[in-house]
């Protein structure tokens, strides 16, 4: 996605961005004991970060005389995948009523990311003291779990013998599906469309979520009711009838289910009235609609790929007009795109060690062109350790190369389609992988990319190019998929979206963390996207 700064219409959630509500158990264990004549007494208070202060969420009951507590409070928090969401849990004795912190016991705290508890699922660490020495023997354990029903309720409806609504012809039915709402008025939730001409309709099969027909609830009463279309809106009543969704769900393939559609006025006039028709429930599944959260809980690792353009354009990083000379402060344009992914990205690998190639320059001894070389120059072990370690081996190899050309694009994407392809052997939704590309300009093979990105959207795989300095980026608009499909050079098309480009030049006078947000938005989908068209579930998921 080319991403703009102009602000979008709120949609609906998981347009934009990945946002949903995780739910934190928290336990401890082996607490300090600051009680002379019992135990502690703890409970534990939430914080988070918000601009650069510690901020209270909420806190859980008191456990009393309780070393080993597993406290039943709940914490819940949006959880936003596109930024770093730090969180501090501290542990206190109660002492006294009083709501202010000081007046308590302090038993040790542990601070980390949203990201890093989901990526784990749990976690155990040591509490430490405000001096940063372990609280005794205390640890706490975060569990998480996202808090959001994702079954979704696919029906296939038909009709039949209809009462017959027009004049000069046969009724035009559609279906209505309601819901009773908090007021105790019916609530419409789905309207089918339209049938012409007939009085044994056979509708299209829908899907809805199962939160939206009834809130989750399968025993709930929902209505079912039979219109005859017309155009002027005054659309003519045809029958009803109530149900559940557990009734529904009696309906298979080989033995639909037929409910009576009643008239009741018709009913009430006429003593040998039987029904205005039949509508068949010809088949009904729930199943679930899995999230990015669902993958990424379900064990999903992340595996984050940087690709740094070192071509002459660039210009002489020793020079402050060169895009890689790094300032008094310690930072350029490719250091603070580097530090704005990969401090997202790093919560979600676990072994925390990732590939940083180099393209475009020429490498000693022999001083020949390479477009994938490791900057840490150990081709066999091109990993880093964090992105800290990328930055130094950025910084360390900067006065070893010569800046060359061209600027090839495809030699990086085909190194990391290669492991993407070997994961897709396992046959399960356990790695995705993420190339990074910082480059500050016009891509010299560009068929050969096209045909690289067309390849690699069959594969766990998404491309991130973040452009820098203030040159046309026109072709990296033409790679991001977001207004036509690509096509590679032998006219074959992109399965699917999986270039972001954002050019830097729109973030240097916002907070850093707008870059990652733009960055960074459409990867949920995206990582959601390739798991349903290959029909993998998350590992460990349960069944609808």
């Amino acid at each position: 996605m080319a991403y703009t700064m102009t602000p979008t219409p709120a949609g609906p959630v998981g347009s934009q961005y990945c946002v949903c509500k995780v739910e934190l158990s928290i336990c401890g264990q082996n607490l300090l004991d600051r009680d002379v004549t019992s135990k502690s007494d703890p409970f534990c208070v939430l914080f988070m970060e918000v601009n650069g202060k510690w901020v209270e969420l909420d806190r859980t009951e008191t456990a009393v005389n309780n070393l080993n507590p597993a406290f039943a409070k709940k914490f819940v928090i949006d959880y936003h995948f596109e930024e770093v969401q730090k969180l501090k849990f501290a542990l206190f004795d109660q002492d006294k009523s009083s709501t202010q912190l000081y007046e308590h016991d302090f038993l040790g705290e542990f601070s980390c990311t949203l990201g890093t508890i989901v990526s784990s699922k749990k976690i155990t660490r040591t509490l430490l003291l405000g001096n940063g020495k372990p609280a005794g023997k205390g640890m706490i354990t975060i569990a998480a779990q996202e808090l959001s029903d994702n079954r979704v309720i696919t029906l296939s409806m038909a009709g039949r013998k209809l009462d017959k609504k027009d004049l000069f012809g046969k009724s035009d039915p559609f279906l209505e599906f309601h819901k009773p709402g908090d007021d105790g008025k019916w609530m419409l939730v789905h309207r089918t469309e339209v049938i012409k001409y007939t009085l044994d309709p056979v509708w299209k099969p829908f899907t809805v979520p199962l939160v939206s027909l009834c809130d989750g609830d399968m025993e709930k009463l929902i209505k079912v009711v039979c219109y005859d279309y017309d155009s002027d809106g005054g659309h003519d009543f045809i029958g009803e009838f109530q149900t559940s969704v557990a009734r529904l769900c009696e309906a298979q393939d080989a033995s639909p289910l037929e409910l009576e559609c009643i008239n009741p006025k018709k009913q009430k006039k006429k003593k040998n009235y039987k029904n205005s028709g039949i509508i068949i429930v010809k088949s009904c599944k729930i199943t679930r609609d899995f999230s990015f959260l669902d993958y990424i809980l379900g064990g999903c690792q992340l595996m984050f790929t940087v690709g740094i353009d070192f071509t002459a354009s660039n210009g002489n990083p020793q020079e402050p007009s060169s895009l890689h000379y790094i300032n008094p402060l310690g930072t350029n344009e490719y250091l603070s795109a580097i530090w704005a992914v990969g401090q997202i990205i790093q919560d979600y690998d676990s072994d925390k060690m990732f590939p940083a190639l180099g393209f475009g320059a020429q490498l000693p001894p022999d001083w020949k062109v390479s477009h994938e070389f490791a900057i840490n120059f150990n081709p066999r072990n091109p990993f880093c350790s964090g992105v800290e370690g990328i930055v130094q081996a950025y910084s360390a190899c900067l006065p070893h190369i010569r800046f060359y050309g061209p600027t090839n694009f495809s030699p990086i994407i085909n190194h990391v389609a290669r492991f993407a392809a070997q994961a897709t052997q396992q046959e399960t939704a356990s790695q995705y992988f993420i190339l990074l590309i910082i480059t500050d300009g016009v891509i010299s093979d560009m068929d050969e990319t096209r045909h690289a990105v067309v390849q690699a959207s069959k594969l766990p795989m998404s491309i991130i190019i973040v452009g820098v300095g203030n040159a046309d980026f026109a072709a990296m608009e033409f790679l991001d998929g977001d207004s036509r499909v690509l096509h590679s050079y032998t006219g074959e098309e992109a399965v699917r979206d999986i270039v972001q480009f954002v050019p830097f030049r729109n973030f240097r006078n916002v907070p850093k963390e707008t870059l990652a947000k733009a960055v960074l938005a459409e990867l949920p989908q995206q990582v959601v996207q390739y798991f349903k068209h290959q029909n993998l579930p998350p590992i460990n998921s349960e069944p609808a």
